[in-house]
């Protein structure tokens, strides 16, 4: 059976045949090994456009679909933020985005590391279990570009003349390489941001000699510098690509590896290749979506190919709710919706800002077609893959993250210790959820959907926002004025899980008390001004 390490132990029997007398040897362990990890992380893929997901959905999705039949599928799943860079942040440090420097919005294609060498990833971590670690696709967490010239380093705008003084003939600094994965190959941010250069293992693949941009409705990215080898069209393809390589590689070897996939799409722009234009019936969003599918099957069957389906892990999921650069007016007019029916998206602090799909495959040890309704966050991988491989965190490391395998392994869930989850919006606005509560403190989405913060009208509505999930999935019923004292509770939790810097149990811990500006944070007065 299991231990707490999660060791897979294999026995060889031989049998030896001598003079016609059968003669059986004792039974010896020949491996112990850890399994391999697949984390695939899509980009802007709402909780509604996988069809496991979604029974009124759209979008044909039959791989993820049979991902979810021969696994684990968790319905009440969130990230930590309601947008790309945080959510990054939290997957692979187990930390709230908000206690870095970033505290709204994301980073750019040319911003500074945001995770500095000294803090510990899931990567560091597997690799004390002798993982062999690797991340291919999109990074959006920062890394450190060489320059021409060290003086003129500053500025964060779209200008395209900002990008002359990076230096693409030097290694960059302070990237996955030196964040504990022994292969990395990807860009800097999201695929329309510049600059359009692959980074393979510290280096540019190609020279930078053009630049581009597309101004398409669907198809559009920012104006910047790009790489000879840098087709947009071709990214996504071309990454799995690598991870399906990857994967080959691994197989002939005895060494468990974890392969952190984090993929483009179907983020802008909206690029599904010539095979996939006009499949969906729906528009190119959905096109996009049945491409990565595709994808997504093609790598699982590599995986089963090459015999190592059995003891991998395999989770998918999103990195936040899907972008109302899909479309959606088009969409609901043939009745699909990427929110699945909750309400918002992308940016927003409601559930279809940061609710999400995630799906566990593990043959060796989940039983096909589980569902949890556990609450679950993002941030917990961390603690997980350190649960599977056998490693304890210190108290500084995965302060918000909680281990999910006695979820996986139906061990019930009690033994799953998440008290709370703190859900966090592109500005900045803050909500916590325990059990079927979910207190928002701002008014309005905090994001993008209606009402948006400092449009009119917004000061008229109530400050804070109290929800009863179980009765009201789609957050229509605000009940703060009926349970003040869960209003205090919720707050007052919130507070203690800032003051004390960790949700988990553990020493105290600093938050960073500076934002990206060099702008102090005032830690508990962020929360209870809202």
């Amino acid at each position: 059976m299991l231990t707490h390490q999660l060791k897979i132990y294999f026995i060889l029997f031989s049998t030896i045949f001598i003079s016609c007398k059968e003669q059986k040897e004792e039974p010896a362990e020949i491996v112990e090994k850890s399994p391999n990890i697949i984390y695939i992380l899509t980009d802007d893929l709402g909780y509604g456009d996988i069809a496991a997901f979604n029974t009124k959905g759209k979008i044909p999705t039959p791989h993820i679909d049979k991902l979810a039949a021969n696994g684990m599928k968790f319905t009440d799943a969130h990230t930590s933020s309601a947008v790309c860079t945080p959510t990054r942040y939290g997957i692979l440090t187990g930390r709230y985005n908000w206690r870095s420097p970033l505290k709204s919005g994301v980073l750019t294609g040319k911003s500074k590391a945001l995770i500095p060498t000294e803090r510990s990833t899931v990567a560091s971590v597997l690799k004390k279990a002798d993982y062999h670690t690797a991340f291919i696709g999109k990074w959006h967490l920062g890394w450190d570009w060489a320059v021409k010239d060290s003086t003129l380093i500053e500025g964060e705008g779209w200008d395209a003349s900002d990008f002359d003084n990076l230096d693409f003939t030097k290694p960059i600094t302070n990237g996955p390489q030196d964040l504990g994965f022994d292969y990395s190959y990807g860009h800097s941010g999201s695929l329309d941001m510049a600059p359009y250069v692959y980074v393979e293992n510290g280096k540019v693949t190609a020279a930078v000699d053009t630049i581009t941009v597309d101004k398409g409705k669907y198809t559009w990215w920012r104006e910047g510098p790009t790489a000879a080898d840098f087709v947009h069209d071709d990214v996504t393809p071309n990454f799995f690509r690598k991870a399906i390589d990857y994967v080959e590689d691994r197989s002939k070897e005895d060494k468990s590896f974890f392969l952190y996939l984090a993929l483009p799409s179907p983020h802008t722009p909206i690029l599904p290749i010539k095979e996939w234009l006009g499949k969906s019936d729906l528009n190119p969003y959905a096109d996009f979506v049945m491409m990565v599918d595709d994808y997504v099957g093609q790598l699982v069957s590599t995986i089963e190919k090459e015999g190592l389906a059995e003891n991998t892990i395999v989770i998918f999921t999103s990195d936040n709710g899907c972008s109302p650069q899909a479309n959606f007016e088009l969409l609901a007019e043939k009745k699909h919706h990427p929110s699945g029916g909750y309400r918002g998206h992308k940016a927003d602090i409601y559930e279809g800002g940061h609710r999400v799909p995630f799906i566990v495959k593990w043959p060796r040890e989940i039983e096909a077609s589980s569902v949890s309704d556990k609450t679950i966050c993002t941030t917990d991988f961390m603690a997980t893959a350190a649960d599977i491989a056998g490693i304890r965190l210190n108290d500084n490391e995965g302060e918000d993250s909680f281990s999910m395998l006695p979820l996986f392994l139906n061990r019930g869930e009690t033994e799953y210790l998440r008290e709370a989850t703190v859900h966090h919006s592109i500005n900045g606005s803050f909500a916590i959820r325990k059990d079927e509560f979910k207190l928002i403190l701002c008014p309005g989405s905090g994001g993008w959907s209606t009402p948006k913060p400092n449009s009119e009208g917004i000061e008229k509505l109530s400050p804070v926002q109290l929800y009863d999930l179980s009765a009201d999935p789609e957050e229509k019923q605000n009940l703060y004025a009926q349970h003040p004292e869960k209003v205090e509770e919720l707050k007052s939790l919130l507070v203690s899980y800032v003051d004390n810097g960790r949700s988990t149990p553990g020493k105290k811990q600093e938050n960073s008390d500076l934002n990206l500006q060099g702008k102090t944070w005032q830690q508990r007065e962020v929360v209870l001004s809202k």
